[in-house]
């Protein structure tokens, strides 16, 4: 007995030491033979329930028709999804882009995110992303049957929170109603949206390049919800700030500028609002540096890619100038073209001259009114060949800077009023206005009038901004009797001649002014008429 009682210790520890080596790894093994057999169950029904999912996800969020090349499951070590060839047509048209293209895509998400609702995913991810934003059909053709309201009734409802959602060189393409006309595109360098999904808008942040002038926008604000129906009214507002985009890709002016503002609507029908500072501005021809700054409000039209301006408000110097118009495309033009109202009410001549004449001072000082339609027209070429103006200007007391020139116009004004030695007589400051037309670098003039008391003259005629070569003729008319313009014999001598040039109570000369601006020549131009006749 007492060697019995001995013995069973003995047995209670083999028998653990059994199942300790015996049957618990056949136990764990089997456990993971269960795993692993579940495992493979829920991959091969996974794949299918959450491709079936998607699909219905993607047809319902963006009413279309999903095509998808590749698309893959895993479920370890948390559930993510991959595939390629990802393509969306609204309302299952295929004459048009697809509204949504991209050549990869992936989604992580928590085991039990896709199993409650909204479902929940974690992150997706867009490599090749393509959007095309359709333009709003007023009649409703063209539609799929089973897309709209009626494709929302046979679906039922998935809804969804995706808590990041990013891509990389994505771009959107705002599609003209009229299809010759060519697309707005927006490239999206980076791209992070946050909360997207439950009807409502998401926050985002961007980075778009820019092609002309280049330089990176960086923006954020709120994009959505997105309209199934009509993508194109999908609401959005936001900020941006565009720093060193150097205007030297156009060739005739140069400057780094830098903006910022905001924007905002629906993608059809964007309205920006913004300031623009370019400190160092210039047109090359003129080669002087001026700070220009200016405030806009604009309106991208997405059924056409025109920009309309309304206005925009620049300032050089003490001088501001307003412009309305619009940035369009234009039939036989590749690209887009400007065409502008400009005007300037209340201005300073010199400023506006630092931006046109190669003087390294401006040759005038003075207030002046400007009105003129401005048209850049598309494509490359130097922007002071390509640029047309068409309108009239006014310069009140205008006063030269150059003392020789001043003293000159000083005297005709003495001679004007037969007063020719008289000092305290004349006067330097004169008004000047006029009609002009700008086309291939050469300004022309008609009817540009000069006066001063006692004398006026009125020419037409063209200025090279180029060479800055003169060529104008016109008529000198003075108060005065040629007799009375000068003293002594020349003064007796001339008498005989002042009933040719006397008109009613003034004396007119035909003149004509040639050489450059830096040596212009004056003289009588007694035989200009016959020579037009020729």
């Amino acid at each position: 007995m007492p060697q019995l009682a001995e013995s069973e210790p003995l047995e209670k520890k083999s028998r653990k030491r059994y199942f300790l080596r015996t049957i618990l790894p056949a136990l764990i093994l089997a456990f993971l033979v269960a795993v692993g057999i579940g495992i493979a169950v829920a991959m091969h029904y996974a794949q299918p329930y959450v491709h079936a999912r998607a699909l219905e996800l993607l047809q319902q969020k963006f009413n279309g028709n999903v095509e998808l090349q590749d698309f893959h499951v895993s479920l370890t070590p948390a559930l993510k999804v991959t595939g390629s060839g990802l393509v969306v047509y609204h309302k299952g048209r295929k004459d048009i882009p697809p509204l949504l293209a991209a050549r990869e895509f992936s989604a992580e998400a928590g085991v039990w995110g896709l199993l409650g609702s909204p479902w929940k995913i974690n992150r997706i991810h867009f490599t090749g992303l393509v959007i095309h934003i359709p333009p709003h059909e007023d009649n409703g053709q063209n539609q799929n049957p089973a897309s709209g309201a009626e494709r929302k009734r046979k679906l039922k409802e998935i809804k969804i929170l995706v808590h990041e959602l990013d891509a990389d060189d994505a771009e959107l393409h705002l599609m003209p109603k009229d299809s010759s006309k060519p697309e707005h595109i927006f490239l999206i360098h980076e791209l992070v949206m946050h909360a997207v999904g439950l009807n409502r808008a998401a926050s985002f942040t961007a980075h778009l390049k820019n092609y002309k002038p280049p330089g990176e926008i960086a923006t954020s604000g709120n994009f959505g919800p997105w309209n199934a129906d009509d993508p194109g009214q999908t609401p959005l507002a936001a900020g941006y700030t565009f720093k060193d985009a150097d205007l030297g890709v156009f060739k005739g002016i140069g400057g780094i500028l830098s903006s910022e503002g905001k924007f905002g609507g629906v993608l059809e029908q964007i309205s920006v609002k913004g300031e623009t500072d370019t400190p160092d501005f210039q047109v090359t021809l003129a080669g002087h540096p001026v700070d220009l700054k200016t405030v806009y409000e604009a309106t991208v039209d997405g059924t056409n890619g025109n920009t309309m301006l309304h206005p925009v408000r620049a300032t050089v110097g003490r001088t501001t100038i307003v412009a309305d118009g619009a940035v369009l495309k234009r039939d036989g033009e590749k690209g887009r073209a400007v065409e502008l109202d400009v005007t300037v009410d209340s201005g300073r001549i010199e400023d506006l001259m630092q931006l046109a004449v190669k003087a390294g001072k401006p040759p005038l000082t003075g207030n002046v009114t400007l009105h003129t339609k401005f048209d850049l027209p598309a494509g490359e070429g130097d922007v002071t060949q390509k640029l047309k103006l068409l309108g009239r200007f006014g310069v009140e007391h205008a006063i030269f800077t150059d003392p020789a020139v001043r003293e000159k116009v000083q005297s005709l004004s003495r001679k004007g009023q037969g007063k020719p030695d008289d000092e305290d007589a004349g006067s330097s400051i004169s008004n000047l206005r006029g009609q002009f037309a700008m086309g291939g670098g050469m300004i022309t003039f008609r009817n540009l009038m000069f006066e001063v008391p006692g004398a006026n003259v009125q020419l037409n005629g063209t200025y090279a901004l180029t060479d800055e070569k003169l060529d104008f003729y016109g008529t000198l008319r003075l108060k005065a009797k040629l007799s009375q313009m000068t003293t002594g014999v020349k003064s007796f001598l001339l008498k005989a001649v002042d009933p040719f040039f006397r008109k009613g109570d003034v004396t007119e000369l035909p003149i004509k002014i040639t050489g450059t601006r830096e040596h212009p020549s004056f003289g009588l131009d007694l035989h200009h008429k016959e020579e037009k006749k020729k």
